[in-house]
C-alpha cells in the first residue's frame, strides 16, 4: 500500500517525501496545483489533486493509500474546512494519520490545531499528533530578509527562549512514524532542538556564521505588525497569527526541550549553528 503527503510542496512535506523514499515506500503527494507538485517531484513520485474544500477530490487522492500525513494549508481560513476529508479518512481501512500539530497545543485550545486535534480522536481514527518547535526554516525563510538587507533579527519575541527544530528533523520523524505505524497509534510527540535558545544567541551564531555583524532588534508587537504589514506586505491574517505564537512564546512555551526525536530516530537533532552553516547562502 501506499503513503499520501499533503502539503508535499512545503518546509516539512518536502522532507517527509525526501526520508520515506529512503525507506522504500511508494508515495503519493496531493495538493491543489498537481502541476506544480509534478514540477517539484518529477516522476518519482505519483502526484493528486486534493482540495480540502472540495470533497470531489478525495475518492482519487486516497485511491489505495493506508498511511496519511494530514497538515492544515496556511491560506485554510475555516478549520471546519478540514473537517469533510478527516470524515472521508474515517471511513477508510487506514493504518495511521500523522497529523502536523504545534508545540505546546494540548494547553492551548486557541491555535486552529488543537480543534482538529480533538475531531481526529473523535472520529476514531489511530492518530500521531506531531507537535513541534519553532522551524529553523523561520529564520532562513520569512525572517530572512531583514538579516540579510538590515543585519538584524526581526521578532518580537523579547527576552524569550526558543527550541528550534530544523524542518529536515520533523520530515525524518513522521517518516519514520509512517514506516511503523502500529508503534505510534494515538500517541502525540513534541519534537524540538538540543537546546534552547534566546534571539540574541541566533543573533551571534548568525554573526559567527556569516561574518557579519547581526543583531537582535527585539520590536515591541504593534512595530512588528506594522512593519510586516505595511512594509513587507505579508497579509495581517498570517502577520496576527505570528503574533500569538511570538505572544505565546514570551510566556515560555516555546522553551521546553524534549528527547521525542532522539527517541524515534535514534540521532541527535541538528544544532541551530549547523543549520545556519548548511543555509548560509540565506543570510548573506
Amino acid at each position: 500500500m501506499r503513503v499520501l503527503v499533503t502539503g508535499a510542496s512545503g518546509n516539512v512535506g518536502r522532507f517527509v517525501v525526501k526520508e520515506l523514499q529512503q525507506l522504500g515506500e511508494e508515495v503519493v503527494v496531493a495538493g491543489t496545483n498537481k502541476q506544480k507538485l509534478i514540477g517539484i517531484f518529477g516522476s518519482d513520485v505519483e502526484a493528486v489533486t486534493l482540495d480540502f474544500t472540495s470533497p470531489d477530490t478525495f475518492k482519487e487522492a486516497i485511491k489505495n493509500i493506508d498511511r496519511v500525513f494530514l497538515m492544515r494549508p496556511p491560506h485554510l481560513g475555516k478549520v471546519k474546512d478540514m473537517y469533510p476529508f478527516i470524515d472521508h479518512l474515517s471511513e477508510q481501512s487506514l493504518q495511521l494519520v500523522v497529523f502536523l500539530s504545534l508545540m505546546g497545543v494540548s494547553r492551548n485550545p486557541f491555535p486552529p490545531h488543537y480543534r482538529i486535534e480533538k475531531y481526529i480522536e473523535q472520529k476514531c481514527l489511530p492518530y500521531t499528533h506531531v507537535r513541534p518547535g519553532f522551524f529553523m526554516q523561520n529564520i532562513s525563510g520569512v525572517h530572512a530578509e531583514e538579516i540579510k538587507q538590515q543585519n538584524k533579527v526581526f521578532v518580537p519575541a523579547g527576552n524569550s527562549e526558543t527550541s528550534f527544530i530544523d524542518a529536515r528533523d520533523i520530515g525524518l520523524t513522521i517518516a519514520k512514524m509512517l514506516h511503523q505505524p502500529e508503534k505510534h497509534h494515538d500517541k502525540a510527540y513534541t519534537l524540538t532542538g538540543k537546546e534552547a535558545l534566546t534571539y540574541n544567541q541566533v543573533a551571534d551564531i548568525l554573526s559567527d556564521v556569516t561574518g557579519k555583524d547581526i543583531v537582535y532588534d527585539k520590536p515591541s508587537m504593534l512595530a512588528y505588525r506594522k512593519y510586516y504589514i505595511e512594509e513587507r506586505q505579508l497579509d495581517p491574517t498570517y502577520v496576527t497569527v505570528t503574533m500569538m505564537l511570538y505572544l505565546m512564546t514570551r510566556l515560555g512555551t516555546a522553551k521546553p526541550v524534549t528527547a521525542d526525536f532522539s527517541e524515534i530516530t535514534g540521532k541527535e537533532p541538528t544544532s541551530f549553528k549547523q543549520f545556519a552553516l548548511d543555509h548560509v547562502a540565506a543570510f548573506k
